[in-house]
């Protein structure tokens, strides 16, 4: 049902998810493009940003287009089959900015906690196989996902409040009892959605605890600025994504529900690059030579 029926609004809502979604694909692809271009950048927590801007491309892309589209043409209509599609890979690439971002606050921890041994144990091997793993978790929880939704039987016409096919206003419009998928979905997202949390929480209580061990200051602030980038991101993904489940199950109110969802489906992703861009010397250094090479 998108945001309004207003038609100045939708020319304003149009213009800026436009604006938004160009800047997110221009801005990670950038991020793409500066890594694989300088061998400097070859290193784990670069291979893992890569992976997670490609993912952030991809998340976006899976919603916005489609909400342009029917902004453009007037038209607020999806298939049975289009939407178990954007729902589909919504939650794939979802689960896998979820993965990836646990993956990075490991590959953090050993940085900081075990500097010695970081090249000995984070070897190509060992990071190839948990973007490996990341992408398989991601894919198989999302497949789990449509299945579940695929045994729901639905009315011939459905109004979904939402700006995109969100798996939860699927799942309570079905004409079905949907009371033990429910229980099925909320067990995997507090094995699947906590389990990641629980391990960057672990990850950072342990950077913090070796940070507050180096005597000097520039120590700790040198320590401490190898990961801001990544917990900037981290702080970002996963309060907007707390902020919009909760307050979804505090309120009814379905618009001001989609309203919040814009924060995690559309502005993370948006603002990913600039964090990771504006803090890390190596990033914007990489960038400076792949412009320069251009010019």
């Amino acid at each position: 049902m998108g945001f309004s029926e207003e038609p100045r609004l939708l020319t304003f809502i149009f213009g800026l998810f436009l604006s938004m979604y160009l800047v997110t694909v221009l801005g990670n692809l950038f991020i793409i493009l500066a890594i694989i271009s300088d061998s400097h950048l070859h290193m784990p927590m670069y291979i893992f940003l890569c992976n997670l801007s490609f993912s952030d491309i991809c998340f976006t892309s899976t919603i916005v287009p489609k909400m342009l589209v029917n902004i453009q043409t007037k038209s607020k209509f999806i298939s049975y089959a289009g939407c178990i599609t954007q729902m589909y890979f919504f939650i794939l690439f979802a689960d896998l900015e979820n993965f990836l971002l646990t993956v990075m606050a490991y590959d953090r921890f050993v940085a900081i906690c075990d500097p010695l041994h970081y090249m000995v144990i984070m070897k190509p091997r060992l990071y190839g196989l948990l973007v490996l793993v990341s992408w398989i978790l991601s894919v198989l929880q999302s497949l789990l996902y449509s299945l579940i939704v695929l045994q729901l039987s639905f009315c011939t016409d459905v109004e979904i409040p939402h700006f995109f096919c969100e798996l939860n206003q699927v799942v309570h419009h079905a004409c079905s009892n949907t009371f033990v998928i429910d229980i099925v979905m909320y067990f995997i997202v507090g094995l699947l959605g906590g389990g990641p949390l629980a391990g960057i929480l672990y990850s950072y209580s342990k950077i913090v605890s070796s940070i507050h061990k180096i005597s000097s200051s520039q120590g700790k602030y040198k320590a401490f600025s190898t990961c801001a980038s990544h917990l900037s991101v981290v702080s970002l993904f996963y309060g907007t994504s707390l902020g919009v489940y909760l307050s979804s199950t505090a309120t009814h109110n379905s618009h001001a529900n989609s309203i919040a969802s814009v924060m995690y489906a559309v502005v993370t992703p948006m603002l990913n690059p600039f964090i990771y861009s504006l803090r890390n010397k190596d990033i914007k250094r990489a960038l400076r030579r792949f412009f320069h090479r251009k010019l």
